[in-house]
């Protein structure tokens, strides 16, 4: 799928990776990027319309859908990540709260007008999602969990024309990972491969030399065997998600 005069959503939108993807979208010609923040978001660009989003807030879900006259691509990039070691449980469900119930919530919400496009969703997760990062536990247990959930969408979607995409972030140049001293990609580049595989239209996403360098034998690999497996269980007429 290409970007120029396409629609696209993205939430977390106000830094990060998700201001990147933005300026990214725009530079590929995208005709509207709504951009979901729970603050305001400030761009000078005409195409671009702020959206209040937060994502574990179903009114303002709702509000968003509203808001949004058609889309084609929804990136489900806001996220949390908290330092922890599996004793706060209110930890753990916050983690839960944002980055897989929130990502789903949203999905539910704009799936209508994705099926109407034909379009993609784009869930942005993390290298911690395939093995657990020990020191950000109960954020690695979310992105494994939304991971896990994103390969389901994927089966349960292909028959009714919406594609979906799990990008496998490595270490990033963001607030994110201020606390990691080790080599990070920037955001832009991230952004830019990001966009790059959603046109070649790859399954996973890996948009950084760390997840790069797993990349391949992740293609080959059995668990991706495995999925395309239990994705053919899936009926001719599979259960409808809103």
């Amino acid at each position: 799928m290409t970007i120029e005069d396409k629609a696209v959503l993205v939430t977390g939108a106000n830094r990060g990776i998700g201001q990147a993807l933005v300026e990214e979208a725009l530079k590929r010609g995208a005709k509207r990027v709504y951009g979901g923040t729970r603050q305001p978001l400030a761009n000078l660009d005409e195409r671009v319309t702020p959206v209040t989003l937060d994502v574990t807030n179903a009114a303002q879900i709702q509000e968003a859908v509203e808001r949004v006259e058609s889309l084609d691509v929804l990136i489900n990039n806001a996220g949390v990540a908290i330092y922890d070691d599996l004793s706060n449980l209110d930890v753990i469900e916050q983690h839960l709260a944002v980055n897989f119930l929130g990502l789903l919530k949203v999905t539910h919400a704009f799936l209508p007008l994705l099926r109407r496009s034909k379009g993609a969703i784009v869930n942005n997760l993390s290298l911690a999602a395939l093995a657990a990062l020990p020191v950000i536990p109960a954020y690695s247990i979310s992105k494994a969990a939304a991971f896990n959930m994103t390969q389901s969408l994927r089966a349960l979607l292909a028959g009714q024309g919406v594609t979906v995409h799990a990008v496998v972030l490595g270490p990033i140049d963001t607030d994110m990972n201020r606390g990691f001293e080790i080599p990070k990609a920037s955001p832009e580049s991230a952004a830019l491969r990001i966009f790059d595989g959603l046109e070649k239209g790859e399954d996973e996403i890996f948009p950084d030399p760390a997840s790069l360098s797993i990349a391949e034998g992740w293609r080959t690999g059995a668990v991706k065997a495995l999925e395309r497996q239990f994705a053919a269980f899936v009926p001719e007429s599979a259960a409808s998600l809103g």
